[in-house]
């Protein structure tokens, strides 16, 4: 019983902030990029040029340009993720709708900064708990998953594209490099948040090998058990050592103190790994 309360918990808490992110991509939409005629990028960006060459509503071109999107992406990542995806997509529609075009700074690169700021945060967001703001994030996530790159810098090099037909269609290059800045800004963000790629390697000494090999091994983690003798106290004991993510860190620290109190663990970045590697699901 206690399992399946943490685990609808989990969900709730996954849906309740997908909405969060949502309001805030809107937010960044209507209060900082729309006003000052700027792009977000990807499909978002693509649906703001339409609406400023054609005219229209901005809010509709997302959500049909997100449809494609999305069905790639539950071919791709499966149902969780795109459904709740589709959340965001959804949720993201409805709030531009309520959220007046309000610029709420008037000067055109602090919109760009802090527009890239608030979209790339709830863009973040939601990668974070499971899930994305439809779009690029999704081709991104696609891509990322069979490459093992950052998500944030694929969104950003993805754009290029994009901007390029602002700047063609405008003829102002103003306007496109503020709107570079802002989506340079998102995926810089969306990195910071978004931490499913960054490996870590962690040497965990402990008088618990064996409970703590079982556990580990469970999350489909490699390890590798290591004799170690102490050069104080000369006692022998077990190092274990095993690659996993930042994102995971916190669930493996938790395991760490709950089955050693007293393990000494050392915690380093890993630049790079050759061979298998389990990474996380979507």
């Amino acid at each position: 019983m206690a399992f399946y309360a943490r685990r609808v918990s989990r969900q709730l808490t996954a849906v309740a902030l997908t909405v969060a992110s949502a309001v805030l991509v809107a937010a960044g939409f209507n209060l900082m990029l729309i006003p000052h005629q700027l792009l977000s990028g990807g499909v978002s960006g693509i649906s703001m040029m339409i609406g400023y060459i054609f005219g229209g509503n901005i809010s509709l071109f997302y959500f049909v340009l997100n449809v494609p999107v999305l069905i790639w992406g539950w071919i791709e990542l499966g149902k969780r993720f795109v459904l709740l995806s589709i959340l965001s997509v959804v949720a993201t529609t409805l709030t531009l709708q309520f959220i007046p075009i309000r610029p709420l700074a008037g000067d055109i690169l602090l919109a760009s900064v802090f527009g890239g700021i608030i979209v790339g945060f709830g863009s973040g967001i939601a990668l974070r708990f499971g899930g994305s703001s439809g779009g690029f994030d999704i081709i991104a996530t696609i891509i990322s998953r069979k490459r093992d790159y950052p998500v944030g810098m694929f969104i950003f090099i993805l754009n290029g594209a994009v901007i390029a037909a602002l700047a063609l269609f405008t003829r102002d290059p103003d306007i496109a490099l503020y709107s570079l800045l802002s989506i340079y800004t998102a995926g810089k963000v969306v990195d910071l948040i978004h931490v499913r790629h960054v490996k870590i390697t962690a040497f965990i000494v402990t008088k618990e090998s064996d409970q703590l090999v079982k556990k580990l091994l469970e999350v489909k983690r490699g390890i590798t058990i290591i004799r170690t003798r102490g050069a104080f106290t000369e006692h022998e004991q077990d190092m274990l050592m095993t690659v996993t993510t930042r994102y995971e860190l916190a669930e493996l620290r938790k395991t760490i103190l709950t089955l050693d109190p007293k393990a000494f663990v050392n915690i380093v970045e890993t630049v790079g790994v050759i061979g298998q590697f389990h990474k996380p699901q979507p």
